[in-house]
């Protein structure tokens, strides 16, 4: 006797089109809703002003100090030494003296670099300072 397997096998299956047209279309609304908040920016409003309340504040970015090997700061692209980025994070602190800071030190660094970073924060009275490893090199 005979059995054939085509028979069991379609019963196995699974349709897959209705869950393929589903992600097709989130994909196409996510498109769609990002372009739309572009566009919002974009537009050329003259809005009222308001006569009581107040401006929004700038909410300060975390800054950031990358503490090279031979003991030179950079914030962003400029290069401090411990005076020039003593007033630099003091200028931040007036903005917001709760601005994080993050000491990147690099691996081969002597410690006393990233301490020097450290009093740097304190004397501007900034006082979130996180601290970690600049690059990775690869190995242990």
């Amino acid at each position: 006797m005979r059995i054939d397997s085509s028979e069991e096998d379609e019963g196995l299956a699974l349709n897959l089109t209705s869950m393929i047209d589903v992600v097709f279309l989130l994909i196409i609304f996510f498109m769609v809703s990002t372009t739309f908040l572009n566009l919002e920016k974009e537009m050329d409003l003259n809005l009222p002003e308001a006569v009581s309340g107040r401006p929004e504040e700038m909410e300060q970015d975390e800054v950031i100090i990358n503490v090279m090997e031979d003991g030179r700061m950079k914030v962003g692209e400029s290069y401090y030494d411990l005076d020039g980025l003593v007033e630099r994070l003091k200028q931040v602190a007036l903005a917001d003296p709760e601005t994080p800071v993050t000491i990147r030190g690099d691996r081969d660094t002597v410690f006393q670099n990233a301490v020097r970073a450290m009093d740097a924060c304190g004397q501007a009275n900034l006082h979130q300072i996180s601290v970690g490893i600049l690059g990775d090199r690869g190995g242990s």
